[in-house]
């Protein structure tokens, strides 16, 4: 059986974690955290388009559901702070989360 000898890259710690609350710095909205990729996963057109302060691809990006609304946002780490301010308002949060308790969701039928 042949076994794969690529070097595995380190990657960067994620400093968030799904179901935690967030605050974007520049653009002041707040969410949560519903996903999370090691790297940049988008495409480059979206990159070059979207990502104009251009943030680091090999640094953690967030899926983040919106406050009081309906949308969804694709956040690199560097834009983003933790926040305190208590549960958010977003009509996908029963798709992913079943409780809000200490500050967090909770993943649906998970064990957080």
């Amino acid at each position: 059986m042949p076994t794969d000898t690529t070097p595995v890259p380190e990657t960067a710690t994620a400093r968030f974690f799904v179901g935690q609350l967030v605050q974007h710095k520049k653009f002041d909205y707040r969410g949560v955290v519903f996903d999370a990729d090691a790297t940049f996963l988008g495409t480059d057109e979206w990159y070059e388009e979207v990502a104009k302060s251009r943030p680091p691809r090999d640094q953690p990006w967030y899926h983040v559901l919106v406050h009081r609304g309906d949308r969804t946002t694709y956040v690199a780490e560097r834009h983003l702070a933790a926040d305190d301010r208590g549960p958010i308002e977003h009509p996908l949060i029963g798709q992913f989360f079943d409780r809000f308790g200490d500050g967090r969701y909770g993943l649906k039928g998970g064990v957080q």
